[in-house]
């Protein structure tokens, strides 16, 4: 990659060195990311019939999105602030009353058909509802929020999305927390006898052009023509198709841990394909997952950029929960040569960066739902703010023809909550709740990393001419660590202080993390690399989470 500096040389796909950052969390739903200029909002409401295991039951369903109003050939189209709201008639209440439940949680799956030119694949729509009361008398209204995949295609023409079937999973549990017997019902519906004719949701004309204009910070979609650029996460030496084509990812996890996409020809947008999905449904798509944005303002030479996601569990909240999708931006130190008095060989660089959110050291918004001390479901809505440099210390054993790689992220992060709910009534925690002092993990090196900090640590393997296994700075991989979760302060208003109670329920040690780092970008370089920049130099590989 022209204008970085090589850190290492024994696979071209390895030469950039640098890394990227780490971050915890407890729970996250993403904020939607930008649609293109121009949109069209979606809000239609079908009547759909509902099979429990009582029987069928009728039911109505509100759909709400919002899509561009036109596109053009081999651009993104993504549908934003997703919403599906399924209303239960009282029968359905009355029968999650007999199982003794006061609250109910769902998860939906609408199944979305998108054609065009007689073309049709289906996607699906996934949505998440928060904990809501079941009631004494009336109908049971659940709503979904969530992420959807992003389309694109290689012909002109209307690009319809039509209503399909909804799955719901539903999981009610008694008023002290625990579950019902049983713990969850499976709700099928399908679009009733009176929506015939009426499941259209949108058409979104699709021109001819090389690209459209997109709304700023929106992630540009690299060119799908042949290339003879390497593929993310493989060696320049990799094959390409048969048709040339450069293998592009499309959310599907590889053995580094970042995202890419199997060969599959038949699936690249090249010009007279139909629509095409960035997601499992269509794998070998060369569109890039949703992300925030992550826009490197005055990029230098040694400027690099990636997204990291993963998994935190909350030990004393008995949960596992999603870091969001975030960007971290870096620049990298100079890398040295260190000879050991043992006679190895290492190969040393040290890095800073931060996270960026809308010009800010900090996470995006994120929420998080658990059983507060196992019966009361709480939900809050948090931050993870910046507090210091993020360091990344990498140290590299070079005995050929195996380089061990050992990385270090260090990172200062005040974990900050906005709102609270409890069982649905919400809890005033005022605008300055937050941890005492930075989130802690165990130092290895107390004396050169004083203070409290996160700490992650990667470990990969670069066998010379072949892929990175594990964690390597720019192909991303796997970073574990544990934390401790400090006192709370500053929560509450009028006069009442809830930051015992936040305490008691969330602060403790023993949380364990495990973080995905996707390939990084190289933002300073003359020409953009593809698949691993986007054409305004984002990063293009968004990496999915692990347990």
């Amino acid at each position: 990659m022209r204008g970085q500096r090589a850190a290492l040389r024994p696979s071209r796909a390895q030469t950039r060195g640098a890394a990227i950052a780490a971050l915890v969390a407890l729970a996250p739903l993403l904020p939607a990311a930008a649609v293109a200029l121009g949109a069209h909002e979606v809000d239609t409401r079908l009547p759909y019939l509902c099979t429990l295991p009582s029987g069928p039951q009728p039911a109505t369903v509100r759909i709400r999105a919002t899509v561009p109003d036109r596109a053009t050939v081999g651009e993104t189209i993504e549908a934003t602030d997703v919403s599906t709201t399924l209303e239960l008639p009282a029968a359905v209440a009355a029968e999650l009353t007999a199982l003794e439940a006061a609250t109910v949680r769902a998860e939906t799956t609408l199944t979305v058909g998108v054609g065009q030119n007689g073309e049709r694949t289906d996607v699906t729509w996934l949505g998440t509802a928060q904990p809501a009361a079941v009631p004494a008398e009336g109908p049971l209204t659940l709503t979904g929020t969530g992420d959807v995949p992003a389309l694109t295609t290689g012909t002109a023409g209307d690009l319809t999305l039509t209503a399909g079937s909804l799955a719901v999973a539903l999981a009610p549990s008694k008023a002290d927390g625990t579950p019902t017997s049983p713990a969850s019902l499976s709700v099928s519906c399908v679009p009733g006898p009176d929506a015939e004719g009426r499941t259209a949701l949108a058409a979104i004309p699709v021109t001819p052009g090389s690209t459209a204009p997109t709304s700023p910070g929106t992630p540009s979609t690299p060119p799908t023509a042949p290339s003879s650029s390497p593929p993310p996460s493989a060696s320049p030496s990799s094959s390409t198709t048969p048709s040339g084509r450069p293998w592009t990812p499309a959310g599907r996890e590889t053995t580094d841990g970042t995202t890419g996409a199997p060969p599959d020809p038949g699936s690249a947008t090249d010009a007279g394909k139909g629509p095409r999905v960035a997601a499992e449904e269509a794998p070998g798509t060369a569109v890039r997952p949703k992300a925030p944005p992550c826009i490197t303002e005055k990029p230098t030479s040694t400027s690099l950029s990636a997204y990291i996601t993963g998994y935190s569990n909350v030990r004393k909240l008995d949960g596992a929960s999603l870091i969001p999708v975030s960007c971290v931006q870096l620049e990298q130190g100079e890398p040295v040569i260190d000879f050991r008095p043992d006679g190895t060989l290492h190969l040393l660089q040290k890095s800073e960066g931060s996270l960026r959110y809308q010009g800010r050291k900090q996470s995006p918004p994120f929420t998080s739902t658990f059983l507060t001390f196992g019966f009361a479901p709480t939900t809050a809505t948090l931050v993870l703010e910046q507090a210091g440099p993020l360091v990344v210390e990498s140290d590299v054993l070079l005995v050929f023809p195996d380089n061990i790689a050992e990385t270090y992220v260090r990172v200062p992060l005040v974990l900050r909550v906005l709102d609270v709910e409890v069982n649905g009534t919400p809890l005033d925690v005022g605008p300055d709740c937050r941890t005492v002092t930075p989130l802690r993990s165990p130092e290895p090196q107390p004396s050169k990393y004083p203070g409290d900090h996160l700490v992650l640590l990667g470990k990969g393997q670069l066998l010379n001419g072949t892929d990175a296994t594990g964690y390597v700075l720019t192909s991303g991989g796997p970073l574990t660590g544990e934390v401790t979760i400090p006192a709370f302060k500053g929560c509450g208003a009028g006069g009442e202080s809830l930051d015992r109670l936040l305490t008691a329920s969330i602060s403790g040690p023993g949380n364990h993390i495990r973080q995905i780092q996707g390939q990084t970008c190289a933002v300073g370089v003359e020409v953009p690399t593809e698949g691993q920049c986007t054409a305004d130099r984002q990063p293009y590989v968004v990496p999915k989470p692990e347990r």
